[in-house]
């Protein structure tokens, strides 16, 4: 089956063309014929973070040239048309402005080409981005762990297709706190990139900032109080957000303790779960330093997974596979915008 996925939750504009196959119950596999990203980072930067409807505006214009890259000349745009057997678009979560920009936009094909549409649960794309790297076939039941600027979830999969939520965040999500954290430090937009460069040159151990809900029993976590334990750190010590070497620390000091509550949350997890594999996808995921830890901590526990770092951020080629996912199950969302969507 190739499937054309359309991505637009937030800041990035994404179109994918794939070929999946495997039938339904068996383990599929996608091959990724075209993909492409434009980010609107340069745009939002000035503000800080995403602007809604600056965001819908610049998805509006990005679409129609990415889908012509996507397909080329009008004579190959026919050809490859012919081909493509589904249209699969982002609803949710994400920005509603920025949603609808991709579903109507996928509307229009979908009408103009007489091609099934169907929706995607961005989350779900996350979870099932592992699938676009390859690799030997995971071991089930298996843990996962969605770490992104808006969401910070766990979950138990007894096999690919079924999944039951057992925890998430109470309040900051564990990406929104380090762009948080990366505002105090007066560092640019995104904040995530940018504090995991500057913890490489300090002393993770210089500041004891707070472990959040990390000896709770729950599965839940809670990463404002970590943000604020941070600001207080900043206007208790003046000059600290301008000092070269005390910002390191903070930095260095703030990842330590956010991946000390991941680590000890997912480990409890796949040792009362009895998980055979850990996947670990979102935009976090593509940090370095909690790669090495993960690998390092629970590597000998279970076998862990992360997708590619293009495909840690958000892209189509993931909603092509959640959406194939789905649709293999008989199962489809609505092509509506639904911000607050979850898993």
């Amino acid at each position: 089956m190739k499937i054309l996925a359309i991505e637009t939750s937030c800041d990035e504009t994404s179109i994918a063309l794939l070929e999946a196959r495997g039938d339904r119950g068996d383990f599929p596999t996608f091959a990724i014929k075209k993909s492409i990203v434009a980010s609107q980072i340069k745009i939002h930067a000035p503000f800080g973070g995403v602007v809604p409807n600056l965001a819908k505006r610049e998805h509006e214009k990005n679409l129609p040239i990415l889908y012509r890259k996507i397909f080329g000349a009008p004579a190959n745009e026919k050809k490859l048309w012919t081909k493509i057997d589904l249209i699969a678009v982002t609803v949710g979560p994400g920005l509603e402005p920025a949603l609808w920009a991709g579903i109507t936009f996928a509307e229009g094909l979908a009408k103009k080409l007489k091609k099934p549409l169907v929706g995607a649960n961005h989350l779900e794309g996350h979870l099932y981005s592992f699938l676009l790297s390859g690799g030997s076939k995971p071991n089930f039941p298996a843990v996962a762990l969605i770490v992104s600027g808006g969401h910070t979830i766990l979950l138990k999969m007894p096999d690919l297709y079924n999944w039951k939520k057992i925890g998430e965040t109470r309040d900051d999500a564990v990406g929104e706190a380090y762009d948080k954290v990366a505002r105090l430090l007066n560092l640019p937009y995104p904040g995530g990139p940018e504090i995991e460069k500057l913890a490489k040159h300090g002393d993770k151990r210089a500041i004891d900032f707070p472990r959040p809900m990390i000896y709770h029993k729950n599965y839940d976590f809670s990463f404002s109080g970590l943000k604020t334990a941070v600001r207080y750190y900043v206007v208790t010590h003046p000059g600290a957000d301008k000092n070269v070497k005390t910002k390191a620390d903070i930095a260095a000091s703030f990842q330590e303790a956010a991946l000390d509550v991941l680590i000890r949350k997912t480990a409890r997890a796949i040792e009362e779960t009895g998980a055979k594999t850990l996947f670990i996808s979102g935009g976090v995921s593509i940090n370095g330093e909690l790669r090495r830890r993960f690998k390092k901590e629970l590597g000998k526990k279970v076998k862990v997974y992360f997708p590619k770092r293009e495909f840690c951020n958000d892209n189509a080629a993931m909603i092509a596979t959640a959406a194939y996912i789905k649709f293999t199950q008989g199962k489809k969302y609505r092509p509506a915008a639904q911000a607050n969507l979850n898993m």
